[in-house]
């Protein structure tokens, strides 16, 4: 899809149509209130907002630019990573995936299958200025037709700062497009990453009991991989040896 100079302030993937986005601009930009706003964010001037949308576009490339609306609003484009390392449900017949579908898993419904979606790939999306954390969270889950909780996942941003890599789970209620613009168009100072909503402990209470089934599924068919890995290794490792002491035994004293 080529990108034109008219943008609507909704999601929108770069692969897709113009009518495959997730939220319209009408029910965007009618949620407009400052207090959804974060505490340690300030509301900028829109004279400072539109001086940072211009110094951004300098810099942008491929012609992903932010633009300003008369109501104070701006839209952009932004980059997720998804990194989700455990299986997700999605409706059946979903042609959003590509992984194997675990397809033995018991008491599973006839319109559902779990999937692995893909580790490292990346999701562009068009969103506005007052789009949350929350909604681009659930605009990618609704995107790849996956039907678990959302709050089973999180939105990270993954920061450079004095040579380090640091990571910071991101409030429902912050607006990522403007965390986009504040750090420029460089990606290496600053990525979103879609990951498992992890607070310590594994909320098991917050899974099915057929996904728990799954998940025990998934673990012994690792624990096999595994196992069958170990052997192999020391059956290779038991083999040299026995080279080493045979080639040894013909040898002369």
């Amino acid at each position: 899809m080529t990108v034109s100079g008219r943008m609507s302030s909704g999601y929108c993937s770069l692969e897709e149509d113009i009518e495959d986005y997730f939220f319209t601009a009408r029910e965007n930009l009618s949620r407009k209130n400052t207090k959804d706003v974060p505490k340690e964010e300030k509301i900028p001037t829109a004279q400072e907002l539109q001086q940072k949308i211009e110094s951004y576009n300098k810099h942008v490339q491929n012609g992903l630019i932010m633009k300003m609306a008369e109501d104070g609003t701006y839209t952009g484009f932004i980059k997720v990573h998804l990194k989700l390392r455990r299986p997700v449900t999605v409706a059946g017949g979903s042609q959003s995936l590509t992984n194997t579908a675990i397809d033995d898993a018991p008491n599973k419904a006839p319109d559902k299958q779990t999937f692995y979606l893909p580790l490292d790939a990346v999701k562009q999306i068009h969103i506005s200025s007052i789009t949350s954390a929350s909604e681009v969270i659930r605009g990618l889950l609704q995107k790849y037709q996956v039907v678990d909780d959302p709050q089973k996942f999180a939105l990270y941003k993954q920061m450079q700062k004095d040579g380090q890599v640091l990571f910071q789970k991101l409030s429902l209620g912050e607006h990522p497009l403007y965390l986009r613009l504040l750090a420029g168009p460089e990606t290496d100072l600053l990525n979103f990453e879609l990951k498992e909503n992890d607070t310590g402990d594994v909320q098991w209470e917050a899974f099915t009991v057929p996904e728990l089934q799954n998940f025990l599924l998934i673990l012994e068919k690792e624990e096999r991989e595994k196992v069958l890995q170990v052997q192999k290794k020391y059956t290779t490792f038991r083999q040299h040896l026995q080279d080493v002491l045979t080639e040894a035994t013909k040898k002369p004293v």
